[in-house]
């Protein structure tokens, strides 16, 4: 009983210690980068690292802070897997029932019964590529698009935005520009979500276009090819 005892205590001691070495690994992060929020510190199994992840990045330091580890891949030797990828994935998911689907333009394809969101800005070379050659290869799904016009870049975007939104038919007038290059020569007055989905966006993360988030809220980003795409709504379905 005694030895049981024993065993309980130093366990519950070394959880005590690792907390405090996370907690302090933090606050030596937060100071030196002011600028960032540090989401969350845990210690990996490997060589005293310690997995920082903020802005959207994991980075890699020990516990004295003395060096950085940014932009790099950890990868099991043994198991060949990507850490730093995994980890990523787990760290960014969304959870999908929180999103305004109402705030997007809805494309139902085939039985529609896999869901799948992508925040696209109108302009953006990389969303029109994922429309015509990825997406239009995808069945049985129903796609909610927030257009996110990224106006640093293109400056037009969200006045295109504004008349697809307001158009008589917004799915025909989405699909006419993103698969035809062909906008609305009129639109009606209408309340146009441009900012509420910007808020959204920089809630969770998004910070490119196109950013695809599938129903399990795993993420993915850039014009992947549709057999990937296909993949990870298969498998966030199951």
């Amino acid at each position: 009983m005694l030895k049981k005892i024993v065993s309980i205590a130093l366990l519950s001691a070394f959880a005590t210690f690792a907390v405090a070495d996370e907690a302090s690994v933090k606050k030596a992060v937060e100071a030196a980068y002011p600028k960032f929020k540090v989401e969350k510190v845990t210690k990996t199994p490997y060589a005293g690292l310690y997995e920082v992840f903020m802005g959207g990045q994991i980075i890699y330091t020990d516990e004295k802070l003395s060096f950085l580890i940014a932009e790099g891949r950890l990868v099991d030797p043994k198991t060949k897997k990507d850490i730093t990828g995994e980890r990523l994935e787990e760290l960014t998911k969304i959870d999908f029932s929180t999103l305004p689907l109402n705030q997007a333009i809805k494309v139902v394809k085939g039985n529609g019964s896999r869901k799948l969101v992508v925040f696209s800005d109108v302009d953006c070379p990389y969303c029109k590529r994922l429309e015509r050659n990825e997406l239009s290869n995808i069945t049985d799904v129903t796609i909610y698009t927030f257009l996110y016009p990224i106006e640093q870049l293109h400056p037009d975007a969200a006045n295109k935005s504004k008349l697809i939104w307001c158009a008589k038919d917004r799915v025909k007038a989405w699909e006419d520009w993103i698969l035809r290059d062909q906008l609305p020569s009129s639109a009606g007055s209408c309340d146009v979500p441009l900012e509420k989905v910007g808020e959204l966006a920089r809630k969770i993360g998004v910070t490119s276009t196109p950013t695809l988030i599938f129903s399990d809220g795993k993420r993915m980003l850039g014009a992947q090819p549709h057999k990937e795409i296909e993949r990870m709504l298969s498998a966030a379905k199951k």
